[in-house]
């Protein structure tokens, strides 16, 4: 299958990689250009649970990579509306899209801005990456960490989920457990609240851009922070009608870890060997992603269901202060599908908006 990817960071190098060893033919489209230059001199090194090399094809705009039938966005969540902008007007019914993990109901503003040209599209949402990736000492060198076993998915809208399965399987292999709606997966990306956890505990650490490894410094204190931010997503999960895993059942599903504590869990994942290096940039997506994209759309869901969510709610205050920004109103996809009640974003998450007449 042809495929097109947008972004050009480790994931979707990796992704490129996974899907030629798989029999794919993947190119890259990089919105900023400068993601694919390292490529025009060089072939790409895959180490880790995928082993290759390649020379990646690339293309370069939009409309050229609307040429493929398949296309995965797999970029920061900061950069999707940008992306879904471009590729809107060149999308047709022969397309598929796939939100590499979904945060912040992206998939609902695709959803919106297609139904204005009267167009409706399998929009296929993963809870999490089909696989981890870091970027070793060069652009060129990716290490791929962990293949997951289990990626959480939903379709919008839904009457397009065995078609849109269908494909992220032959992509992919038969990882994906179909979920009921996007409100399920919008709840079930564990990344932005552990991510906070880890930022938050490690700051000074990745301001001065220490060496450090991520999963063996996540020791019992920065455990149980993890395991109550955790209680707080599963208390909007159960508001808002929705069972979703919780960090250890993510833990055994995604990666066949299982017993102990939370920090247990992480050390058992650094004794395999996945023991990554944690951000070493201020400008680390952990926070400039997560706290927009990912903490403020929970918080949001917990005032539509008046859920407490004090550690959520404070870590965007904490972080926000630390940086001297107001992280709330960096998002740029919340204020475009405005959804003021539960009952509402409900149906929006199962259907997707009403096609223009």
């Amino acid at each position: 299958m042809q495929v097109g990817i947008a972004g050009a960071g480790a994931v979707a190098i990796g992704y490129t990689g996974y899907l030629l060893e798989r029999g794919h033919i993947p190119e890259i489209w990089s919105p900023s250009g400068r993601g694919t230059k390292a490529f025009e001199t060089c072939s790409v090194r895959l180490t880790g649970m995928v082993e290759c090399s390649f020379a990646p094809q690339t293309c370069g705009s939009a409309q050229e990579l609307a040429k493929n039938d398949v296309i995965i966005i797999a970029l920061p969540a900061n950069g999707h509306r940008v992306v879904l902008d471009a590729l809107a007007p060149y999308l047709e019914e022969r397309h598929s899209i796939i939100i590499s993990g979904h945060l912040s109901f992206a998939g609902l503003y695709l959803s919106k801005i297609l139904a204005d040209r009267g167009l409706k599209i399998p929009i296929c949402a993963w809870s999490t990456t089909a696989l981890t990736a870091k970027f070793q000492d060069s652009p060129n060198e990716v290490r791929v960490g962990v293949v997951r076993k289990n990626i959480d998915m939903a379709v919008l809208p839904s009457q397009f989920s065995e078609k849109a399965t269908a494909i992220c399987v032959d992509l992919f292999g038969p990882c994906f457990s179909l979920k009921e709606d996007l409100l399920t997966i919008s709840l079930s990306n564990l990344n932005p609240q552990n991510h906070l956890a880890i930022a938050l505990c490690n700051l000074t650490r990745i301001e001065q851009g220490e060496r450090w490894h991520q999963n063996s410094n996540i020791t019992p204190l920065v455990g149980n922070l993890l395991l109550e931010l955790d209680n707080e997503r599963i208390s909007i999960g159960r508001a808002v009608g929705r069972e979703i895993r919780t960090l250890a059942e993510n833990f055994k599903a995604t990666l066949e870890i299982s017993g102990g504590s939370v920090a247990e869990m992480y050390q058992i994942q650094a004794r395999r060997g996945n023991d990554p290096f944690g951000p070493t940039d201020a400008n680390t997506r952990y926070v400039l992603e997560d706290v927009p994209y990912g903490l403020v759309p929970l918080v949001m869901l917990a005032d539509l269901t008046s859920t407490e969510v004090p550690l959520h709610r404070s870590g965007i205050q904490i972080l926000g202060a630390c940086y001297g920004r107001d992280f709330a109103r960096e998002n740029n996809l919340l204020a475009e599908i405005d959804v003021r009640d539960l009952n509402t974003l409900r149906q929006l998450a199962a259907d997707g908006y009403p096609v223009a007449n």
